[in-house]
């Protein structure tokens, strides 16, 4: 096999950027299309030159392709993920890679099962500062984490939840900014501090009218004893992206497009017991790392790295199976909130299966105001 040859399910919104990256991918090629609206189906297999699908399962079958990128809306991730698995195909899933936890373990299950590479479009992890955070972490140069603090604003308008039935619903997206908006920066914070054994949430709908959350607040746990904080909305139009990982040799921090790394000339509880001066103060190395301009990111790094494991096996930069870290920690925070309880990670599967199949009952019907099928313009490709 000289290409890898990929099917694209769901080309209305994402998927149709996705057909353009793999057309700039030399070991891929874009052979098929699939969308459950015929007139985008067939106006996006025109525009690429490809065969198109209204059903996803006549494209798996079709012979056409060796792979498929899943970019549905994220209910239909794990039962078209599994068909693809069972069929013979290697998947990249758009994140997450499922509402529920139950649903991940079991598209995990199935690529493991049938022996065929299961990946997230996690592109963050791609970006240049977020693998020079996850070098310093790795080479142990801040020390076993003491504490973890991720603060993740966003901000959406009534209209963006007013553009589609589905969206903002427990029975259309299952959940509201932890489902949609903060997967990307769950995994970032998962990825670099690690995910916590017991979350104590609050989840509320502070602004916006819709039935699911738009701000949660959760204090962390971790299995060595550290504490961590984690907040997220939609309601904040200005605020940088913030995060901060410490350990007892030093800590980096996040924010925006900068990293800070601070180097303790001493590990904590060794200068805590041993310095003589009662107002003593332990002496740290602080060093700037600037995001670079010149290094390859975004969908494009995943697209290839998923193509290139399937040819050569190269290390893959986002496993399906880590993708599991983000779907635990946004089941345990609803469902703390939800419970007013803390949570433990692991998330007990049949629990959460059961709250939220209640949350879909309740959830009511919706006036749309103006449909609108518009890619978010400040995601990076």
């Amino acid at each position: 096999m000289n290409k890898v040859r990929i099917g694209v399910i769901g080309v209305g919104g994402m998927g149709s950027a996705h057909c353009l990256i793999i057309k700039e991918i030399e070991e891929g090629e874009l052979t098929c299309v699939s969308d459950v609206e015929e007139e985008v189906a067939k106006k996006k297999g025109e525009e690429f030159g490809v065969k198109s699908f209204t059903d996803y399962r006549e494209l798996i079958k079709s012979g056409l392709c060796d792979a498929v990128i899943v970019a549905t809306p994220h209910w239909f991730h794990p039962e078209i993920s599994v068909f693809a698995f069972e069929n013979g195909l290697h998947v990249l899933s758009e994140k997450p890679i499922a509402v529920t936890v139950s649903a991940a373990d079991r598209m995990i299950e199935s690529a493991e099962k049938n022996n065929k590479i299961f990946a997230v479009m996690y592109q963050r992890r791609a970006e240049w500062l977020i693998r020079k955070a996850k070098e310093i972490v790795t080479n142990g140069k801040i020390g076993e984490i003491i504490k973890a603090v991720c603060i993740d604003p966003w901000y959406r308008s009534q209209a963006y939840y007013n553009s589609a039935t589905w969206r903002a619903t427990w029975i259309g997206e299952g959940g509201g900014v932890l489902i949609n908006q903060a997967p990307h920066t769950i995994d970032i914070f998962t990825y670099l501090a690690g995910l916590p054994s017991k979350v104590e949430a609050k989840t509320r709908t502070k602004l916006h009218d819709i039935e699911v959350e738009d701000e949660v607040s959760a204090f962390l746990e971790y299995r060595n004893g550290a504490w961590g904080y984690y907040y997220t909305s939609t309601c904040e139009p200005v605020g940088p992206f913030y995060l901060e990982v410490s350990g007892d040799k030093g800590k980096i921090v996040i924010r925006g497009d900068q990293i800070t790394f601070y180097n303790y000339e001493t590990p904590i509880k060794e200068f805590t017991e041993k310095a003589p001066d009662m107002w003593a103060s332990m002496k740290t190395e602080e060093e700037k790392i600037i995001a670079s301009s010149n290094f390859e990111t975004g969908h494009k790094v995943i697209i290839k790295n998923f193509v290139r494991n399937i040819l050569y096996n190269e290390k893959l930069i986002a496993p399906g199976k880590e993708g599991l870290n983000t779907i635990e920690f946004m089941n345990a925070c609803i469902l703390s909130g939800k419970k007013n309880k803390v949570v433990n990670i692991p998330v007990d599967r049949k629990e959460y299966d059961d709250l939220i199949e209640t949350l879909k009952k309740t959830s009511r019907g919706k006036k749309v105001v103006k449909i609108q099928r518009v890619t978010d313009p400040n995601i990076k490709k």
